[in-house]
């Protein structure tokens, strides 16, 4: 008698947290191998900032493989980072500052949720730390945006939340000593994108990203800080793309260039930091956007492929 395997669909789930460390690259390898050592989840990329003095990870799997990857990077992470001792262009307020999850393969957006809400518990549970939903995790509507949540950073955490407006949705009424809080989400995917100018005028950058951003009147779906990149003695424009069909990549690269002439500073290269979705570039976007260090690997459906 012959019998036949029943074909089961994959469910898969992107993470990709951001933890606060990007000048210590054992450091970063290690919090890369606690992923790797994760029986089903497959690390896709990671890249770490020292400027930023950042790192991002991604990763994708099944929720429950998912869920144990990211609860042994926030293990190695309040190990090996103490906030009290860093310092880093990015604003931070944890050791692991974010982890958004992000439906793909069979996924919802509910079931993102749903692990968001189920890594949250864990997390305050096992490490002691306070945890902050966000975005379509969150249920309350001033605690939906990441900059709202982390205003004040590490060390305003303490003041910000002795207030009922910012009690954590789980865990203390405190901040942890050197790991600080973490904000736990879920949300659509980004684009995570950076324009390097030729210049190393803060001011400037900073100029550019309030007339880019959505925040200040700019463009839909942009959020735009300006930053110091020293280890390079230039300034970035550094931005997370949240709807990348109503607001293409293309436009942005193009708003933040006539902003730059304005104040006669040319565009040194642009670069993606993370993977991005292939319906995210147009044919010829990747020389029109001047990116550097930008290959086929960096399309997260290539990677997925690539990964099995």
């Amino acid at each position: 008698m012959l019998f036949y395997a029943k074909c089961v669909p994959v469910t898969l789930i992107e993470s990709i947290p951001n933890v606060s460390e990007g000048r210590r690259p054992d450091v970063v390898e290690r919090l890369a191998d606690a992923v790797r050592a994760t029986s089903g989840v497959r690390l896709l990329d990671h890249s770490a900032d020292p400027s930023h003095n950042r790192s991002v990870y991604t990763l994708a799997g099944e929720a429950p493989a998912v869920a144990a990857a990211v609860l042994a990077l926030f293990d190695e992470a309040i190990t090996s980072i103490d906030l009290r001792t860093h310092r880093g262009e990015h604003p931070r307020l944890g050791a692991v500052d974010v982890v958004p999850f992000v439906p793909l393969q069979g996924a919802t957006m509910e079931d993102c949720i749903a692990l968001a809400e189920q890594v949250g518990a864990d997390v305050s549970a096992r490490f002691g730390l306070p945890v902050y939903l966000y975005e379509e995790a969150s249920a309350r509507p001033g605690r939906r945006r990441l900059e709202d949540i982390r205003r004040g950073g590490f060390e305003g955490l303490s003041v910000k939340m002795a207030t009922d407006d910012w009690a954590p949705d789980f865990g203390p009424r405190s901040p942890h000593p050197t790991a600080g809080a973490t904000v736990i989400g879920a949300r659509a995917p980004l684009i995570a994108y950076n324009i390097n100018l030729n210049s190393d005028r803060l001011d400037v950058a900073k100029k550019i990203a309030a007339a880019v951003r959505e925040s200040s009147g700019g463009l839909e779906y942009v959020k735009a800080a300006g930053f110091t990149l020293g280890h390079r003695g230039i300034v970035q424009v550094s931005m997370n793309l949240t709807n990348f069909e109503q607001t293409p990549i293309v436009r942005v690269f193009d708003a933040v260039k006539r902003e730059a002439d304005r104040y006669g500073v040319s565009i040194l290269e642009s670069e993606i930091i993370g993977l991005i979705p292939a319906a995210a570039l147009e044919s010829g976007a990747e020389s029109h956007l001047q990116l550097a260090r930008f290959g086929p690997d960096q399309i997260l459906e290539n990677r997925l492929r690539d990964s099995r």
